[in-house]
Order: structure tokens, then sequence, then C-alpha cells
């Protein structure tokens, strides 16, 4: 990691022990005071997991915001930084005060990702593909099945057969396709990417437990959920986190919105959203989502450091070069070591969560 002293770097951490340290050091330090849902396992270095819970703003708000970091774990540096930056903006505070909008700040939704350097879960599952009714039927997803053994093949390098048929599926069906099909979600390999699961994982059972102590009794709700991996290397890509009713009010706050479901984002189609949850457990709330995805490097560079990386989690066995060369390409391809990308991606965090109140 780079070595500055940018005071938005500083915001920055080099691991998840850092980030959490400094995420609660800073909340301590604005005067308020974490819940901590802890996780059943441990970081690498023994270190405790947890989902991190600040509130800023009184129990009975009937307006609340969330800023989300980690859905996707290894993601989580970016929205570390953007929250433990606006936990130590006073004008940022201020106006949530004046606005009357309690902010609840979630660090860490996969702590255990978040720690060992994994978009997946513990479970091996991807989270934001995980909120099914798992008693009834789970969405099929034909493509990932047709391509499973090419996605996250027998080794890594990959062998030049295995491109030739991701290449030879997307010039037949479009790289679209290809891009819904690897990462839509399935439920037919485990072991595979983008697994939505069989069933609940444990971060979606603390962030239900999250949506009803903290925003159980507002009357409106508000989500940003920050994200890293598409688009544009620095650049916020507002899309829409939530039922498309609800792209006007999104649109209102917001501005400009982009959504998989219309074909207008970077992201493909999703089965298993996490807000599929807000409604079953706050139904008393109006929501309104968005989830900020900031690019970091191209999509193709992005999908093969996923792969390695399952690979990787597959074949414990490998080399401790290997695993490290493998961690590096993954940190890259999720998270942007520099300033100027950091002060990006802090810049228009603060711009969206700013929009929220004042809409």
């Amino acid at each position: 990691m780079n070595v500055t002293a940018s005071p938005i770097a500083s915001a920055f951490s080099a691991t998840y022990r850092e980030a959490r340290a400094k995420f609660l050091a800073t909340a301590s330090a604005a005067g308020l005071q974490a819940t901590s849902i802890l996780h059943p396992l441990q970081g690498p270095e023994g270190e405790e997991l947890a989902l991190d819970l600040v509130r800023d703003g009184p129990p009975e708000a009937e307006r609340v915001l969330i800023l989300s970091s980690a859905c996707h774990g290894v993601e989580g540096f970016c929205g570390s930084g953007v929250q433990v930056t606006l936990l130590q903006d006073a004008a940022w505070r201020a106006e949530c005060a004046r606005t009357g909008t309690a902010v609840v700040y979630a660090h860490g939704l996969n702590p255990w990702g978040f720690a060992w350097l994994r978009r997946m879960t513990n479970e091996n599952v991807d989270l934001n593909r995980n909120f099914h009714d798992f008693g009834g039927p789970l969405p099929e997803n034909a493509g990932y099945a047709q391509l499973a053994e090419h996605i996250v093949p027998a080794q890594w390098p990959q062998a030049e057969s295995d491109r030739e048929m991701l290449e030879a599926y997307a010039r037949a069906n479009g790289p679209m396709a290809l891009q819904q099909a690897i990462t839509g979600g399935q439920h037919s390999h485990p072991q595979g990417l983008f697994f939505g699961g069989n069933a609940p994982t444990w971060s979606q059972g603390a962030m239900r437990r999250m949506l009803r102590e903290q925003a159980g009794r507002c009357k409106t709700l508000g989500w940003i959920d920050f994200h890293t991996g598409l688009g544009p290397r620095g650049h916020g890509e507002r899309i829409l986190a939530g039922p498309p009713e609800t792209g006007p009010r999104a649109r209102h706050i917001w501005g400009h919105m982009t959504s998989p479901d219309d074909g207008t984002s970077t992201s493909a189609p999703l089965t298993g959203n996490l807000w599929v949850m807000v409604a079953q457990e706050v139904p008393q709330a109006e929501y309104t989502g968005m989830a900020l995805e900031y690019g970091v490097v191209p999509l193709q560079q992005t999908l093969d450091a996923l792969r390695g990386d399952q690979w990787l989690h597959n074949h414990p066995e490998a080399s401790q070069e290997q695993r490290a060369r493998i961690k590096r390409e993954l940190l890259d391809a999720f998270y942007g070591d520099d300033d100027a990308w950091k002060t990006a991606i802090v810049e228009q965090g603060r711009e969206a969560a700013m929009a929220y109140l004042r809409a």
C-alpha cells in the first residue's frame, strides 16, 4: 500500500483489521457508540470479525440513511474509507442533524470476505445473490451451467481452451450475455463464482437484524451501498438498488440512475439482491436505495482476478507464491490504491449522501 499524508488517503486502510480499528476509533472520537454483531469465525491473524453499526442520530428519527461497506468483502476498502471520512466531516454531520436524518454506518456487511480478501462470504456465497425464498425453487442460470468448467477451470493460469470457450460464447450470444451467465447468480455450482447459496448466509441474518433494529421505526429509508469492480476507473455509477417503482424517487434524489434490468447499467441483471429483504423486514418504510459502483480496472481483468481467486479457494494446496500473486491481482481489481482514486470516490460518495439529505 502507498504511504501518504493525504487527509483523504489516511481514512483508508491496508487490511480489514486496520479498517475496523480505524472505523471504531473515528466513531468514538465523534462521540458515537458502536454496536457489533460478531461473526462466528476469525480473521487471518485470529482477529475478531463483525458487522459494526454506528448510528448518528436519535432512535426515534423518522428518516434514516444507511451507508454500508463490504457487501462483497474485498470491496470493503472503498466503502470503509468513505465511512471514516464522513464520520470526520463536521459539516456533513451538522447537515444530518439539521435535516433530522439518522445515519447508520454499517461497516463490514461481509466481514469474513473483507478480512480474508475474498469477494464471497465464508460460505462461498455472493451476498448480493443470497436473498431468496429457499423453501421454493431457485433461479436457474443455464449459461453458467454450460460454461462452469471454463469459468473456474481445472488449472490456473487457465488453458487457452478455457479462454476460447468463453470468447466463443460471447461471439455467439453477445458480451453482456456472457457477463450475465458468469455474474448474474447461480445455484448449481457451490464451488463456482457468484454462487447464490442454498440457504441464508450469516451475513444475511446479520443484515436483517440490522434493519429491524436500526430502521424498524422510521418512515423513510435511504441506502447507499458502496461497491467496486465495474465501469471506468474512479467513476461512481449510480445503480438503482430497489424495485422499478422506486426509480422515480431515486432519480429525484440522485439524478441520473442506471438499472441492470433495462440494460443501462454496467451490471448484468442479478437474482437474489439484498434490497429484497427491505420490504420484508421494515414494511412501514418508504425505501429508496442505490449501489454506488466505482470502477478500478477493465472488466476482463476483474473477472479473471475473480476466476483465479475462486480457483485458489478450491485448491488450498497452491504454493504460497501463487497464492500471493492471485490475492495481489484480486486486491488490485477492487481497490484503487492511489490518492486520485481515493479522492474521487470520497467526493462522489459525499455528494451522493448529501443529495439524499437535501432531497
